[in-house]
């Protein structure tokens, strides 16, 4: 089974509660979206390899560690998914990005692909799949699964809050992938939006309905 990493810093639960507050206008739900996901992007690359070097410092050689060639993609499930992408380059400025679009089928309520561009190497890299909301856990399942028919295998899902509905679906369809999240909220209401949430992310980053 997966595991539930919940990114608890003071820092990333103040941002958090700022994001829920209904007052906070797009503009500083953007602001706050990219801070927390810097700080967690500290977390989620904690167990990145490292390789000793020699290098020569102003004093002496010394020997040091780098992070030992392990490359990293950032894939945002569209559209929501953008506002994670720079907080996260902010710390690993040589990630490639890829993207995802799904829609969800109103006949099947099935989640569709409607866009996939990744990164030509892609399944040599390890695949951060972000999503500020994982509530169903419908459309993450797919993403993931729609990446792993492209070869990819090294996935993590990083979400601002969930649902442990949703929680439960990745786990039960992709036990392989570890799930990073900065809240972990109480349930989902009988129209699929976690409680006690934040609303829409996407229509609060844009400023849309």
């Amino acid at each position: 089974m997966s595991k539930v990493h919940v990114i608890d810093h003071p820092l990333v639960q103040h941002k958090v509660s700022l994001m829920r507050d209904k007052e906070t206008g797009p503009k500083e739900f953007r602001e706050l979206l990219n801070e927390i996901s810097m700080l967690m992007a500290y977390e989620v690359t904690r167990d990145l390899p490292l390789k000793t070097v020699e290098i020569e410092t102003p004093i002496c050689r010394a020997q040091t560690k780098v992070i030992a060639g392990k490359k990293l993609a950032i894939v945002p499930i569209l559209r929501a998914g953008l506002g994670m992408v720079d907080g996260i380059m902010n710390l690993v400025p040589a990630a490639k990005v890829g993207h995802i679009g799904l829609y969800r089928d109103p006949n099947t309520l099935e989640p569709v692909e409607y866009y996939c561009k990744l990164p030509s190497d892609a399944e040599e890299r390890e695949i951060l799949l972000v999503d500020p909301m994982l509530a169903t856990g419908g459309s993450a399942s797919a993403a993931i699964g729609f990446l792993k028919k492209r070869g990819c295998r090294n996935i993590k899902l990083v979400n601002l809050i969930a649902a442990p509905e949703g929680v439960a679906r990745v786990q039960a369809d992709h036990p392989d992938v570890d799930i990073y999240v900065a809240a972990m909220d109480e349930k989902l209401n009988d129209h699929g939006y976690i409680i006690p949430g934040l609303g829409d992310a996407g229509d609060r980053l844009f400023g849309t309905k």
